[in-house]
């Protein structure tokens, strides 16, 4: 059976991922916290230049090994404005952070922009990233299932690519990098991965977290020996469980962890047979440029960029390239692929 996907969808989904069909993507729309990080490095108070000025060289330096760039519209259209033109561009389309006084870590969106408005200036494809936990209070998750049903279909009305990341949590595991939380992990990612496949979300493309936490397996380089919660068959197991359940892409995304445990990650996944189609990929790849932008300034971090960033994108792109799946393969190939033109559609 053939899947149809609209003309505009379509085309954006090939200009975000390589010539392989995977997302090789850049992840650079934190904004609070890369400010605070900033300013810390910095020995002060970073302010928007700063947060500017940094995202735009990591643009600079490696969107040519990029096939996508993830901004916020808050400090990113430099950064847009500079990138490889080749390389595509997903925007955030979330307010940053939640509020932590009230439960449930509601989503909101960024309420001077639309997704036409996002379209109009070039924009391939949204982001929305969303707090999860589908073990709340059904009243919170239905707020929020609303809250993408609503994304969804805006996103479909222009015809333009959804990216749905969601981020799991829970209010009586406060210790997201602690040994419980691992343990509850894999069954949170399984649930939310189940649910945001319905298609009344309309999501384009799952962008989840792997659903293991590495440095809790046991045998792995991340584990060194620590406490382990899964063995390594236990958590191949948990990547195909999940992998299983989705009838839309999925890439991973590198939830803050180091390079060396992120390509780690990746190497389990691949040796799991996961059909994942790619990255996006924050932290992993740049975090260690914030001290160097703060204590050496601007040249400084662009020299790192150079040397040691474009060495990562590159190690990364090797991984993949062995690892991951197309994401037409996911639908069977091109040949199993339906494009039409959007008022066929029902849009």
């Amino acid at each position: 059976m053939s899947v149809r996907i609209s003309k505009g969808k379509y085309d954006r989904l090939i200009k975000l991922s390589n010539e392989q069909g995977l997302f090789v993507a850049t992840a650079i729309d934190q904004r609070g916290s890369l400010k605070k990080s900033l300013g810390r490095a910095l020995g002060g108070e970073a302010d928007g230049r700063h947060v500017a000025e940094f995202k735009r060289l990591v643009s600079e330096e490696l969107t040519p090994y990029s096939s996508a760039i993830l901004l916020d519209p808050e400090y990113g259209w430099d950064a847009a404005a500079v990138r490889h033109k080749d390389t595509g561009l997903l925007i955030a389309y979330e307010e940053t952070g939640y509020d932590a006084a009230e439960k449930g870590r509601l989503p909101d969106l960024l309420p001077e922009w639309s997704v036409r408005r996002y379209a109009e200036k070039g924009v391939d494809a949204i982001k929305i990233l969303m707090y999860y936990d589908p073990d709340d209070d059904e009243k919170i998750n239905t707020i929020k299932h609303a809250f993408i049903e609503r994304v969804g279909a805006e996103c479909e009305s222009i015809d333009i690519p959804f990216f749905f990341e969601a981020v799991t949590y829970s209010d009586t595991l406060t210790d997201s990098a602690g040994a419980e939380f691992a343990k509850a992990k894999p069954e949170k990612v399984k649930k939310y991965m189940q649910e945001f496949t319905k298609p009344q979300y309309k999501i384009d493309v799952l962008k989840v977290e792997v659903p293991i936490n590495l440095k809790y397996v046991a045998g792995t380089r991340a584990n060194a020996g620590g406490e382990a919660v899964y063995t390594r068959e236990e958590a191949i197991a948990h990547f195909k469980d999940t992998a299983d359940l989705t009838t839309v892409p999925f890439i991973y995304l590198s939830a803050g962890v180091t390079n060396e445990t992120f390509i780690e990650t990746l190497e389990l996944a691949g040796e799991a047979e996961v059909p994942f189609s790619g990255v996006l990929c924050g932290r992993a790849t740049w975090q260690d440029g914030v001290e160097i932008y703060g204590k050496h300034g601007a040249e400084a971090l662009r020299a790192w960029l150079k040397g040691e960033g474009v060495r990562r994108m590159i190690r990364l792109g090797e991984i993949l390239s062995k690892a991951a799946t197309p994401w037409w393969d996911f639908y069977g190939g091109k040949n199993k692929i339906e494009v039409v033109e959007r008022e066929k559609t029902g849009v």
